[in-house]
């Protein structure tokens, strides 16, 4: 049998809840590697399963599909239909008052969001987010966080990695080396932290350091001055060879944040094509805007060789395990506990 070519080394989004016939022969002609659902994808779960069948025809195979259910502000699944999860910073509060018990009930979270995302054919969720928050920082990380302190953001942090493994959902780190410190918004401006080396390596960096066996991650919009005064890690060579797959150890699947966000500058396809070259293996963007894709397409290319090794060594990660039938009780109960 011939060998199919690689798919095209980006994620996708699209405009609303079903695919418009201009998208679907876009996605065929662009051949992405997956897709990532927000919001304005998001009805019910009968049309959100028709959606991602209607991607994964598109492209004619079974493509991942994404979404970010952190929890708190940032879940894309919402009530009626879908439990309203908790913020992360939840689990670091009941981690003060009893560490084993925030554990459990990071992974059974995880693991009960896993299977929400399983049921509506979504398998890849861009959590946990490991960043460590720093005092006057913008919010934008805020309560996403799991905790200030690195070591248990990380033990946090393994243990929502763990959850979504055990539902089938292959989990994303990020924002990979660190958001915690950045003063403003990437998706509203580009941010720097001017910290030095040592500052980074014995505080942002220990979560990602700790968890380097992670299957994704994915980067921050970020310019750390201390290793390149130009360049967001996305786009920084130095940044993606010296910390991510240098001191972190990273060699997972590295995936860019949203090309659309105001982070970053620049043609489309050039934002593409620099985060490629600078050591991303596959590239994200998100808002669904159809002239944005076209020219992010003229920036990709197909997965490399590097590339597919990774992604298939995190495919074996993955596993498929029910969680407790009563989960979702038991884990309202632990929760309560921050609330005393």
């Amino acid at each position: 049998m011939p060998v199919s070519d690689p798919p095209n080394a980006v994620i996708f989004g699209c405009s609303g809840l079903s695919l418009t016939d201009e998208e679907a022969g876009f996605f065929a002609a662009a051949d992405p590697y997956g897709f990532i659902l927000f919001a304005r994808n998001i009805e019910s779960p009968d049309q959100v399963r028709h959606l991602v069948n209607q991607l994964r025809d598109s492209v004619g195979r079974y493509a991942p599909v994404l979404i970010d259910q952190e929890g708190g502000r940032v879940q894309r699944l919402k009530p009626p239909h879908w439990r309203d999860c908790p913020p992360m910073a939840r689990f670091g509060e009941l981690a003060r008052r009893d560490l084993p018990l925030a554990r459990r009930a990071a992974h059974l979270n995880a693991h009960l969001i896993a299977e929400d995302l399983a049921e509506l054919g979504i398998d890849i969720d861009c959590a946990p987010v490991l960043d460590v928050p720093a005092a006057g920082a913008d919010a934008i990380i805020g309560d996403r966080a799991l905790a200030f302190d690195p070591m248990l953001v990380a033990d946090l942090g393994r243990a929502v990695m763990d959850g979504l493994l055990d539902g089938g959902v292959m989990p994303i780190v990020k924002h990979i080396p660190g958001h915690g410190r950045a003063m403003v918004d990437s998706h509203k401006a580009l941010p720097r932290v001017e910290a030095d080396r040592h500052s980074l390596e014995n505080s942002d960096f220990v979560p990602f350091r700790a968890l380097r066996d992670a299957p994704w991650a994915m980067t921050a919009h970020v310019v750390y001055t201390a290793y390149d005064e130009l360049r967001p890690a996305t786009l920084s060579p130095v940044v993606i060879e010296q910390v991510i797959r240098g001191f972190i150890g990273c060699d997972g699947v590295l995936l860019s944040d949203d090309l659309s966000m105001h982070a970053l500058s620049g043609d489309f396809g050039e934002r593409a094509a620099l985060s490629l070259a600078a050591g991303c293996d596959l590239v994200l963007h998100c808002n669904g805007d159809l002239g944005e894709m076209r020219q992010v397409a003229t920036g990709v290319r197909p997965l490399d060789e590097a590339a597919e090794l990774r992604l298939a060594r995190a495919d074996i990660r993955k596993r498929l395990l029910p969680p407790p039938p009563d989960g979702r009780r038991i884990l309202d109960s632990w929760m309560a506990e921050t609330a005393l």
